[in-house]
């Protein structure tokens, strides 16, 4: 299903009943991630998904799209949707954009699930990780996102998971080069949000990986003790929901 957000067709989705859980997908991905477990979960909840803009089927919004600009698209479909409140759900950036809807919209939320993200903000290194991601998607995007996308995934388990990242590098290769810059600038120039995570007055969990190549393990301990969050730790890496399905979906079912 589409709606308009400023005139940009959003793509969404609906299904299942039962209270609301919004799922909100990772950098290089679409609602599409989500069909693993959607079945599993849709007994539980109605389950709304959409792809962010200038990724899945979804147009660009900007040339730079900010975590805060992202949080008004989710806040806009959930208007549209007449949706008062929901268990927020986001893997990866798409936790990125949860805090900021956060910081805004606390009162929408009744739970908040950051599956393998984190509050804080580009280390030094990382937004030159960035930078080299911009110069270097005009010149080799494929290169890029079969680099990126391989990356998310434990070394030792990426044979394992050649289809799943095939499928994730296929997909992501037809995502305007355009809505992937804006996504890299909006997570470079993105702010902590740990204080925002502090305060947050509703139900919070991380869900990690143990061997999460991209979210150290040391750093959701700190941030979940300093947050006053939930920690769960799960086998696997930074796709949760790939590599420990049962127990993502076992959780995110009974989180209270």
């Amino acid at each position: 299903m589409i709606y308009h957000f400023k005139e940009v067709p959003i793509f969404y989705d609906l299904t299942g009943e039962g209270p609301y859980m919004l799922l909100v997908h990772g950098f290089l991905e679409s609602s599409t991630i989500w069909s693993t477990i959607v079945n599993d979960l849709s007994g539980s909840y109605t389950l709304v998904t959409l792809d962010l803009p200038g990724h899945g089927k979804s147009g660009c919004v900007a040339e730079t799209h900010s975590m805060e600009l992202m949080a008004e698209v989710v806040h806009s479909l959930l208007n549209y949707l007449k949706i008062k409140s929901v268990s927020l759900v986001g893997h990866s950036m798409g936790g990125y954009v949860a805090l900021a809807f956060a910081e805004k919209y606390e009162q929408n939320i009744e739970r908040l699930v950051l599956l393998n993200s984190t509050t804080t903000e580009d280390s030094a290194d990382r937004k030159q990780n960035r930078e080299r991601a911009l110069k270097l998607i005009s010149v080799n995007k494929r290169g890029l996102i079969n680099m990126a996308i391989a990356h998310l995934f434990v070394e030792s388990s990426r044979k394992h998971y050649a289809s799943e990242i095939a499928g994730l590098t296929k997909e992501a290769i037809t995502f305007p080069t355009e809505g992937i810059t804006a996504m890299i600038r909006g997570m470079k120039e993105r702010k902590d949000r740990t204080r925002i995570l502090q305060n947050f007055r509703r139900k919070k969990y991380f869900i990690c990986g143990k061997e999460d190549p991209v979210v150290p393990i040391s750093t959701s301990r700190e941030i979940a003790l300093i947050t006053d969050s939930k920690l769960i730790i799960l086998q696997g890496g930074h796709m949760s929901w790939l590599e420990n399905k049962s127990e993502t979906v076992k959780i995110l079912r009974f989180i209270e």
